[in-house]
């Protein structure tokens, strides 16, 4: 690797094989040095989970050209901090990306992404961190339009850094043209339906997570939902910190009543 060019470290949720992360890893080889540690297979739903009761294996990969490649049996938030601690002792990352993820992470999706997580504990770590996400399920799309993008974003990130405590949430919406790029808050929304109940033929029932996303602020036109929907590229600068600080004036009193 090249000492000179800043070192991006890559992971997402949809394993080390997958085309999103492929795709990515070309956006950025030609300027920066890049290093995966992503999933041996996928572990979409994963947030911020890690593992404290199983063991975690590494295995060198020779999948994607131009840079190194590593997975692990464990979460997102494993990767990242194995890579961390083994891939990179002694050059700490510029940077930390998530991503390409194979569908939607804005609104409350935020919350269950595997490829969020990874931005989160970059943050955590204090390393400006990115989730790239494209509302296109495919996983065989071409992801090749979202390139200028990302180039764009994670060039300025890289000259600019991010405060501390914040990481971005990028989602595309599914359109081989954009609109433009909106800076916008989360979305609220809500997954209902969310459990199939099967019965199985040898006499127990079983349950599959599914569901719908519902839009519970159709008319807002400030959140990420209706930047995708009308054509934008929604960027969320994300909270670490998640105290509710408009509300802790108000429960003061809490201190001198309980």
């Amino acid at each position: 690797m090249d000492s000179n060019k800043p070192l991006i470290l890559i992971s997402n949720d949809d394993g080390y094989h997958s085309n999103g992360i492929r795709t990515l890893v070309s956006f950025l080889s030609d300027f920066a040095d890049v290093l995966v540690c992503a999933p041996e297979a996928a572990r979409s739903g994963f947030s911020c989970a890690f593992s404290a009761v199983d063991y975690l294996r590494l295995k060198r990969r020779h999948n994607i050209p131009d840079c190194e490649v590593w997975s692990c049996t464990g979460t997102p938030v494993d990767c990242v901090k194995l890579a961390l601690d083994q891939l990179t002792p002694h050059r700490r990352p510029d940077m930390i990306i998530g991503g390409i993820n194979h569908g939607d992470n804005s609104s409350v999706n935020n919350h269950y992404s595997g490829t969020m997580g990874i931005a989160y504990e970059g943050c955590m770590k204090y390393i400006p961190s990115i989730a790239f996400s494209s509302c296109d399920y495919n996983t065989d799309a071409d992801l090749s339009y979202l390139r200028d993008y990302v180039r764009k974003i994670v060039k300025r990130v890289l000259a600019e850094g991010l405060p501390k405590g914040i990481c971005l949430n990028v989602n595309f919406p599914k359109a081989e043209r954009f609109e433009g790029l909106k800076v916008c808050r989360m979305g609220f929304g809500s997954w209902i339906n969310e459990v199939v109940v099967r019965d199985h033929p040898r006499g127990f029932r079983y349950y599959w997570m599914t569901g719908e996303y519902r839009n519970d602020e159709p008319e807002a036109t400030d959140n990420d939902q209706w930047a995708l929907a009308h054509g934008y590229v929604s960027v969320t600068p994300t909270k670490i910190d998640v105290t509710g600080f408009e509300v802790m004036e108000q429960m003061k009193g809490w201190e001198e009543n309980l």
